[in-house]
């Protein structure tokens, strides 16, 4: 998989920009080549996967009582539906390669093409230039903000889901379409990782059967979404990099166009921190975590 020439080194302005805002944006980090085959594997993996399961993903607030499929998607390549690709019925009502969600969530270790744009050296080189001492990549997905049906992801810290002690998850997120207002762009808020991480999702008990809670850490509120709200939008071009501070908080509206948004969601955590045995994420002890 090809990409551009890989940017410098973070310079002394994109660290800056980094610590007082919480998040960095980084036009054509990824070629339009690699961004079309990265696309094109995950229609490979939607068609694959016409009999699996139905599991659907909840994009405002994952719910208590998480599915197996879920759970032990850790280890795996799976395919999660939108909430409005149903009918009334229960049938889909648009087809299937309308009707994903998301691919998710160890498809970096176990996929070629998703391995090859994961660890691109412009992702290893924004992450040491963020600090991460001894990177780990622990989840990655494919997201589609399907037209028309695209759903709203709600305003959330990607360290309530990734949690470490001490705290170090950063998001990787590529836009691999367009991002605008109208197909759903990200909205972040600056600054707002100064702030306390408000919740953890964990595990409710040792097994998948147990589902899963959120446990209350600090009852400030997060940013009210949309427009007229204190989070500002992130409009992008296909190809931009968008790091992501493990407590700032991000939003994405519905996507009500009639084009997608597809993007790539790499979540990296430091080696050197605590990964608790209750989050919600966990991985097979043949397939441990590893870096770049």
């Amino acid at each position: 998989m090809s990409t551009t020439t890989p940017p410098p080194p973070l310079t002394a302005d994109d660290i800056a920009a980094w610590e007082r805002d919480g998040y960095l944006v980084v036009p054509g980090a990824v070629s339009p080549a690699a961004c079309r085959e990265l696309m094109t594997r995950a229609a490979e993996i939607v068609e694959e996967a016409a009999g699996d399961p139905v599991s659907v993903f909840s994009t405002h607030e994952q719910t208590r009582a998480s599915d197996e499929w879920f759970l032990s998607s850790g280890s795996q390549v799976r395919c999660f539906f939108e909430e409005e690709a149903f009918a009334p019925d229960g049938e889909l009502a648009v087809p299937l390669e309308r009707s994903i969600n998301k691919i998710g969530h160890a498809q970096h270790d176990l996929d070629d093409a998703y391995d090859r744009f994961a660890r691109a050296p412009v992702m290893a080189e924004v992450t040491a230039g963020l600090g991460v001492a001894e990177p780990l990549l622990v989840q990655s997905m494919h997201i589609f903000k399907q037209p028309h049906i695209g759903g709203e992801v709600g305003c959330h810290q990607d360290a309530t889901f990734l949690f470490t002690d001490p705290l170090s998850v950063i998001g990787l997120w590529v836009a691999l379409e367009d991002a605008t207002l109208d197909n759903g762009c990200l909205w972040t808020g600056p600054g707002g990782h100064r702030g306390p991480l408000r919740r953890r999702f964990a595990r409710a008990g040792a097994t998948d059967a147990d589902g899963t809670r959120f446990v209350d850490l600090d009852a400030a509120a997060l940013p009210a979404p949309g427009p007229g709200g204190p989070l500002v939008p992130l409009e992008v071009e296909a190809g931009t990099l968008v790091a992501l501070h493990g407590r700032l908080p991000h939003w994405s509206g519905p996507n009500r166009s009639p084009r997608s948004r597809q993007a790539y969601s790499l979540h990296v955590i430091d080696g050197t921190a605590t990964y608790p045995d209750d989050n919600w994420l966990q991985r097979d002890r043949a397939l441990p975590f590893r870096g770049f």
